[in-house]
């Protein structure tokens, strides 16, 4: 009885991790459909943005890597350049309650006027569903999906990982070149990076 339990957790065990790979985000291929609540209380589902370009970038405003882009104004000029070429800026918060990153819409409405970010919207993700379901793991992790619902574009915001704001005049911005390359046809010249940063802070 004892072995044959064992067999069965096995299984089960084996299918669970099947089953994850396969849900697993990969460039090149369908990025899954969410949906999720903003801070101004909206639900955005990305089934709704077919035929647009959609950036995902994940948030943690305590992170000192994402400091080093928003402190500097770098990731507001990022949303705002692209948005005004009708990209759809997603900011995803995936911290969990308790977790560093936190925060409820009120706060984070507040610290998006304080910051100056334009992003379409931020979607909270307390869960970590969303954050789960792209294989997000850094703050900031940037990915980009065509209007074919693809990704285009999984990894770093820029070529050097450190928290140093003064790096980011001499890097090389992965994303900037992804949507540059993508939005006039041409194949992403590196389509997957290694993302740095802050580990997402999941509740589980």
């Amino acid at each position: 009885m004892k072995d044959s339990r064992l067999i069965l957790c096995a299984a089960v065990a084996a299918a669970l991790v099947s089953f994850t790979a396969a849900a697993q985000v990969r460039v090149g291929e369908q990025a899954p459909n969410f949906t999720a609540t903003d801070s101004n209380g909206k639900a955005e589902t990305l089934a709704n943005f077919k035929g647009k370009w959609v950036v995902l970038e994940w948030h943690n405003h305590d992170c000192p890597f994402t400091k080093k882009h928003y402190d500097s104004g770098n990731m507001q000029g990022l949303q705002k350049q692209w948005t005004a070429k009708g990209v759809v800026w997603f900011t995803v918060i995936s911290s969990a309650p308790g977790q560093q990153g936190y925060v409820t819409a009120s706060e984070e409405n507040a610290y998006m006027a304080k910051a100056h970010a334009v992003p379409t919207a931020a979607l909270l993700d307390p869960t970590g569903k969303l954050g789960h379901l792209y294989n997000a793991k850094t703050t900031p992790q940037m990915i980009v999906i065509d209007p074919n619902g693809k990704v285009v574009y999984d990894g770093a915001i820029d070529s050097v990982p450190t928290p140093d704001s003064a790096d980011i005049k001499g890097a090389d911005n992965y994303l900037n070149d992804a949507l540059t390359a993508a939005l006039a046809g041409k194949p992403v010249a590196k389509p997957y990076t290694q993302p740095y940063g802050c580990s997402v802070k999941y509740g589980d």
